[in-house]
This record gives structure tokens, sequence and C-alpha cells, in this order.
């Protein structure tokens, strides 16, 4: 049987804004939005969210799907 883990980290800025999610011990969040990869980098920041403490992954920008820059050619 699989169980859902509580949300215990917070993405801050970007697309994701304010959305809670099970980070666990991750350093890197990567999400592929509309062929752009959205990176988040965790924080020793925490805020509390209903009483619970979550540790904050701030936006760090974009880049291509292949690796390149927003607005930058793969070379």
């Amino acid at each position: 049987m699989t169980t859902s883990k509580a949300p215990d980290a917070l993405l801050l800025g970007g697309p994701r804004d304010g959305t809670l999610f099970t980070a666990e011990d991750a350093a890197i969040v990567q999400l592929e939005i509309d062929g752009l990869i959205q990176r988040y980098l965790r924080t020793s920041r925490h805020e509390q969210h209903d009483g619970q403490p979550l540790v904050v992954f701030v936006y760090d920008g974009a880049s291509g799907a292949g690796g390149a820059g927003s607005g930058l050619e793969p070379g």
C-alpha cells in the first residue's frame, strides 16, 4: 500500500509560486513547464503553514529543455 507524505516544502517565485510539495532531502527541484526547465533551489529558510514548518525553495530561473539558458542557443 502506498502512503502519501504530507508536504514539507514550499516553492517561492516563478511559475509555481506558493506550491506545496514533498521535498524530503532534495536540494534542487526542476520542473518542465511549457518546454522550459524551471529551477528552484533549497534554502535554509523555513515558513509555517498550518502549524508545520516548511523548507523554502526559491526560484532560480528557467533554461531550455536542451540545457541552454532562456534566450540562448546551445553551443
